[in-house]
């Protein structure tokens, strides 16, 4: 490997173990935040040269060197093999003092890595968690359009996975619409609190150099700075709260593949998933298998371990920063690798899906879903509910015993639990008035879902 120079090394007189040398390097890693940490040494170059540290001449010669380590890095495939060096940030100034000599030495006033660190993590999570909205609001229009195309489906809802009450499976669609609203919420949130400037907070009690850190701050992007250089460096709550952030919208995509792999079955029969997102088997020719699914579903441990070592990790940390926070980054970038990747392929899925919308129908009505519809009824005469629940139920376990539905028993036979009941029975049982019949804010009635389909248009309308 290429040698790299140290940026500690004065005060030793013993060259370090070679295991441990191996053991303390992040490069392997961390250099995923090159550009980042580039981004970030420009703009302390600038703050320097504005405090008057660096002369003109000085901070051109560093700024041109830092942009020419971005042009080779994107020109050479090689750039990052065979190096040394002990993680990105020494990295990069080897390579800029490669580059313009001594010079290069000089970027590093005012700052130490400690903050270094923070800044170009905060950049490059920045640029994550934009990318995560984007695929967001792509699985959020691909619902919206499978929903579109299906507007007159019904499915049977479920609770405790027991057919419940008949859905439209446009409403089904726009309840992971809804969750993926609020992931973008969280995101949005996080990304607020990851975008402060801890810059100039140096190792841990400021820097004595004058540098406009505010002016830093909006040079860079950032929306304000730090106010506590111990919390600045050692912070990272802003890695938790992303890594959190993933954790939700990844439980959420798991429960949207439960529920796709379930209704891909045979038993279930209501969705058909396309060859480009399925597997076979390598034993069982007739097999198809919703392997993109299962593994969304799969991955979510990973990320919920992520988060539980995070949090492991900064629970018994004293002020200021210790070198475990080093193994923040392998499980933000994990994280939001997973999430990103999750959400891509979830949107594929979901335009490689078929509704097999008479399956769905016939589920949706039978299995006595229109119960509740019937209390209802009963409770409009005036019968107290509770009591026109056990009446309904009694009913139900007679039509059992019939092998009937509901609503293929007769009047006469109705009649016999209660008096109560008239002919306009019939008609409050048919599937269209137990869909419509939920006509408040946030039903399934076809008015209902209709105004929330266009309510979810308008919300996508701006981005």
């Amino acid at each position: 490997m290429n040698k790299t120079e140290s940026l500690w090394g004065g005060r030793f007189t013993e060259k370090a173990d070679e295991t441990f040398v191996e053991f303390n390097r992040s490069f392997n890693f961390d250099k995923q935040l090159f550009a980042a940490d580039i981004e970030g040494c420009l703009g302390h170059c600038r703050g320097l040269e504005n405090a008057g540290v660096l002369s003109s001449e000085d901070a051109k010669a560093i700024r041109k060197g830092l942009d020419l380590l971005l042009s080779q890095a994107a020109q050479r495939s090689d750039f990052f093999e065979d190096s040394a060096a002990e993680d990105v940030h020494s990295f990069i100034e080897t390579k800029l003092n490669e580059l313009i000599g001594d010079t290069g030495r000089k970027l590093h006033t005012g700052r130490s890595r400690n903050d270094q660190v923070a800044t170009a993590l905060r950049i490059w999570m920045r640029g994550a968690v934009d990318e995560v909205l984007r695929r967001i609001v792509n699985l959020q229009s691909a619902l919206l359009h499978l929903a579109d195309g299906n507007k007159v489906a019904v499915l049977p809802g479920y609770t405790h996975l027991q057919r419940a009450q008949p859905v439209l499976f446009a409403h089904w669609c726009l309840a992971y619409f809804e969750m993926l609203r609020r992931d973008y919420e969280r995101f949005t949130q996080t990304r607020a609190r990851i975008n402060i400037l801890p810059l100039a907070s140096a190792a841990l009690a400021g820097t004595s150099y004058p540098i406009d850190r505010e002016a830093v701050a909006i040079d860079l992007g950032f929306d304000g700075i730090t106010r506590n250089s111990l919390d600045a460096v050692s912070d990272r709550d802003f890695c938790i709260d992303l890594v959190y952030a993933a954790s939700v919208t990844m439980m959420h995509l798991s429960r949207f593949a439960e529920d796709i792999i379930l209704y891909c079955t045979t038993e279930f029969g209501f969705f058909t998933l396309s060859d480009k997102v399925s597997t076979g088997s390598s034993i069982m020719p007739q097999k198809k298998n919703p392997d993109s699914m299962e593994l969304v579903r799969g991955k979510s441990g990973r990320v919920f371990g992520d988060l539980i070592a995070l949090l492991t990790t900064m629970k018994g940390l004293p002020l200021a920063y210790n070198k475990d926070m080093q193994e923040d980054k392998e499980a933000v970038f994990d994280a939001f690798s997973t999430v990103r990747d999750s959400l891509e392929v979830s949107t594929i899925v979901i335009q490689n899906i078929s509704v097999n919308k008479d399956q769905m129908l016939k589920a949706a009505t039978s299995g006595y879903l229109n119960a509740t519809e019937l209390a209802d009824y009963l409770a409009k005469k005036d019968i107290p509910f509770r009591r026109a629940h056990e009446i309904v139920g009694q009913i139900v376990l007679y039509a059992i015993d019939k092998g009937v539905e509901l609503e293929e028993l007769s009047l006469e036979e109705m009649q016999t639990f209660a008096s109560e009941i008239e002919k306009d029975v019939f008609a409050k049982l048919t599937l269209e008035q137990t869909l419509n019949s939920k006509s408040a804010i946030g039903g399934t009635s076809n008015l209902a879902v209709n105004k929330a389909l266009s309510e979810a248009k308008k919300y996508l309308a701006d981005f």
